[in-house]
């Protein structure tokens, strides 16, 4: 299931995971906001190691048993549900206003990343991120653009 378990792709996996999250952080550092290249690169990071580890325990487990039924999916949901804690504990109400739903969901990106990286699907990595990218350093564009978004409390959720 892994394909191939060599020092090089294993490194480029993981390696590429790590790259991608620490570009989704980079936007949130640039903003001065929490959970910015490191806290994204490590997201990602991890995710693609717990992605990983879980295939290779599932070729391990069919090498010695083929009748084995090791789930490799139950992984990604134990990243989903634990990457949704941390998420949520950044997110925070102040006098009515929401913050930090935007650094939320860029973590869950950055799992997300680290969970494809893992799984060695590149094409869907590159297209997800350029898609992420976009989506992260469009918002100063539709402020010049229409300079009334932010009055209209459109913005809050973006830190």
């Amino acid at each position: 299931m892994l394909i191939a378990d060599s020092w090089e792709e294993l490194s480029l996996r993981v390696g590429l995971a790590t790259l991608v999250g620490a570009l989704l952080g980079l936007d949130r550092e640039l903003r001065g906001i929490d959970a910015g290249v490191r806290t994204n690169a490590l997201v990602a990071l991890s995710s693609a190691m717990v992605t990983i580890c879980s295939l290779l325990l599932y070729d391990q487990m069919h090498a010695l048993d083929a009748n084995n039924r090791t789930d490799p999916l139950r992984v990604i949901q134990g990243v989903a549900q634990a990457i949704g804690f941390i998420a949520a504990g950044l997110i925070f109400v102040k006098r009515g206003d929401v913050h930090n739903v935007t650094t939320a969901a860029n973590l869950w990106v950055a799992a997300s990343v680290g969970i494809v990286a893992g799984l060695g699907q590149y094409k869907l990595l590159a297209i997800g991120t350029g898609f992420a990218i976009i989506l992260l350093v469009s918002e100063p564009l539709f402020h010049r653009l229409r300079p009334d978004w932010g009055k209209q409390g459109n913005d809050k959720s973006s830190h």
